[in-house]
């Protein structure tokens, strides 16, 4: 064999396996069709005694980017699977949210991704008419077994799709939590109260008062070296 096909299949064969290599990190890098979406804004709940009922817990649920409600929509089997690009891009449309409330299978996915409890009793949930999902959201009453305190609240929505994602969540008298993956219960407290007026009016005319004292050690900071040096100045002219 000459010196030149010998060096031609030592090149085919390094070549080979590096092209293999490059084809197996392309594949491994490919993002599924959730991977860029989760760390977008968050998903918001918020939870609240219901007014006339005792027994009654309101939840309200809002997606973070329009686009979750497409890709949600596509894992429900409510819109094309092309909607999902290749490179985990979503081709989003407006008319995607109407799709989405009209169905059957999205206030059922909330039903099973959102519940609440009354310690180990379950409350009934009952998804209210769905208008603007993707700007108000949607709103489900829970019927308790009778009056609450407190609840259990569990969100997993979405969470099924990728687990990166997360739900900024809030409650009576300025309670929050965070819900996640792993982190998918929390109590709550229905009888909380938000702080006085009167007590926040005190703290703010604190925060006042500090900053007037904090400005004034300033400027004294300030306004005595540049007396002192006027001083030396005039006595140096004299």
């Amino acid at each position: 064999m000459s010196l030149h096909a010998r060096r031609r299949r030592r090149n085919a064969a390094t070549v080979t396996p590096l092209a293999a290599l490059c084809t197996t990190a392309a594949v491994l890098v490919l993002p599924s069709p959730a991977a860029a979406h989760p760390f977008g804004d968050p998903q918001t709940v918020s939870i609240a005694p219901d007014e006339q009922r005792n027994d009654v817990v309101r939840v309200r649920w809002r997606v973070g980017g329009p686009d979750d409600l497409t890709l949600l929509g596509v894992s429900l089997g409510l819109l094309p699977a092309d909607r999902v690009l290749l490179d985990g891009a979503v081709d989003y449309r407006a008319t995607d949210p109407a799709v989405i409330a009209s169905s059957e299978q999205f206030p059922a996915y909330l039903l099973k991704q959102i519940t609440v409890a009354d310690g180990a009793r379950p409350c009934l949930g009952s998804v209210a008419p769905l208008r603007a999902l993707a700007r108000i959201g949607a709103t489900i009453d829970y019927t308790c077994p009778g009056p609450v305190g407190s609840v259990t609240v569990a969100v997993r929505m979405l969470t099924d799709l990728n687990p990166a994602y997360r739900a900024m969540a809030t409650g009576p008298g300025g309670q929050r939590a965070v819900y996640g993956s792993g982190e998918e219960t929390h109590d709550w407290s229905l009888t909380s109260r938000a702080p006085a007026a009167g007590s926040t009016s005190r703290g703010r005319s604190a925060a006042v008062q500090l900053a007037g004292v904090i400005a004034a050690v300033l400027l004294v900071a300030v306004g005595v070296p540049l007396v002192v040096r006027r001083v030396r100045r005039r006595r140096v002219l004299a």
